[in-house]
C-alpha cells in the first residue's frame, strides 16, 4: 500500500494536538510536502535490539497512514534504513554516500555507538571490500547532517547497550560526535514521538529541549502526575488491578513521558495499565539497578 503526502497530512491533521501543530504550522507543512524535492533521511542502526524501528513500524491504523514505512518513503526520501530498504550491499551504501555528498539531510540514529577496540565490535557496512565501523559511519554522516535525531535511549544516552559492564564501550551519539542531537528517549519510544520529531524538522523548527536534549513538547510532566491511578490505594502485590504501583517500585514519579495519556498499540494499553511498574525508560539514568525502585538486589 502506498501512502500519499495527502494521507500523511491527514494523519498530521488528526494528530495536530499530539504533534503540537498550529494552523500556520499545518499550512506550512502542506507547502513543504507539495514540493517534489523531499528531504533526504538516513537512518542508521547501531548497538541495540532494533526495538525502536519495530515500535515505529507497529503504528498501524484503520485509517491512513496505516504503514509508517510508507510515510517515510513517500513523505520524506528515506535513502538508507537497514531494516526497511530493498537495496543491499554496495548499492545501499552508495545511496547513503550520495546523500552525504549532497549534504543537508536528516540523520536518524538508533542504537548506541560502541567505541572499544576502535569501534570494531559493530559494523555499519562493507563498501567496495572495505569494512566500516558504526562509529566511523556516525562520525562521517554527522558532519553534513542538517539535523541529528537520536531514537531510543541507547542512541540518546547509552541505554541498555551501555549497561554495566559495557565491554564494548557503548556511548551516546552526542558523546561520540560532539554534536547536538534531538533526543527522542524511550526503550522504545512511542511511534508518534518519532513522527513528531520528523514533522518539527520538516517545518525547520528547533524544538525547545530540556537539559537532557529531550523536546519539552513531549517530555514535560512525570508519568505519576498524569497517571489515572495516582489517587488510588497502593497495591500490596502485583496483579491488583487499578491500584497505584509506587510502593512496588514504580518509577513513574521520576519519569517524564506522556505514556499515560497516549498509551501504546494505537491507544490500547500501557505498562501501568497492564499492572507493570514504570521502569523509567525515558530517563538518561535508565536502566537503573535495581530496575524497579522497590526491588531488592537479591
Amino acid at each position: 500500500m502506498q501512502i500519499s503526502r495527502r494521507d500523511f497530512l491527514r494523519y498530521c491533521g488528526v494528530s495536530a494536538a499530539t504533534l503540537a501543530l498550529s494552523s500556520s504550522d499545518y499550512a506550512l507543512l502542506q507547502s513543504i510536502l507539495a514540493s517534489p524535492a523531499k528531504p533526504n533521511v538516513l537512518w542508521l542502526h547501531g548497538a541495540g535490539c532494533t526495538g525502536c524501528t519495530m515500535s515505529f513500524l507497529n503504528r498501524f491504523s484503520t485509517s491512513s497512514p496505516k504503514d509508517p514505512a510508507d510515510v517515510l518513503i513517500n513523505s520524506v526520501n528515506l535513502v538508507y534504513h537497514p531494516s526497511v530498504m530493498a537495496a543491499a550491499g554496495n548499492q545501499a551504501v552508495s545511496a547513503a554516500l550520495d546523500a552525504y555528498n549532497k549534504g543537508n539531510y536528516i540523520l536518524i540514529v538508533e542504537g548506541g555507538v560502541p567505541t572499544a577496540f576502535n569501534g570494531a565490535t559493530c559494523w555499519a557496512w562493507t563498501y567496495n571490500g572495505q569494512d566500516v565501523t558504526f562509529m566511523q559511519a556516525v562520525n562521517l554522516l554527522s558532519t553534513k547532517a542538517k539535523s541529528i535525531v537520536t531514537i531510543g535511549n541507547c542512541a540518546c544516552y547509552g541505554g541498555m547497550s551501555a549497561a554495566a559492564p559495557n565491554p564494548t564501550g557503548v556511548k551516546s551519539v552526542q558523546a561520540v560526535t560532539g554534536k547536538k542531537t534531538l533526543n527522542i528517549a524511550g526503550c522504545p519510544p512511542h511511534p508518534d514521538w518519532v513522527v513528531w520529531a520528523i514533522v518539527q524538522l520538516l517545518l525547520n523548527k528547533k524544538p525547545a529541549v530540556d537539559s537532557y536534549g529531550r523536546p519539552t513538547g513531549i517530555y514535560t510532566k512525570t508519568i505519576h502526575k498524569q497517571c489515572p491511578r495516582r489517587e488510588t490505594e497502593e497495591a500490596e502485590r502485583f496483579g491488583m488491578d487499578g491500584r497505584c504501583l509506587e510502593e512496588l517500585g514504580c518509577r513513574g514519579p521520576e519519569t517524564k513521558s506522556p505514556c499515560a495519556t497516549m498509551k501504546w498499540n494505537n491507544g490500547v494499553n500501557w505498562c501501568i495499565g497492564a499492572n507493570a511498574p514504570c521502569y523509567g525508560c525515558t530517563e538518561p539514568s535508565f536502566p537503573k539497578s535495581p530496575l524497579w525502585a522497590g526491588e531488592s538486589d537479591d
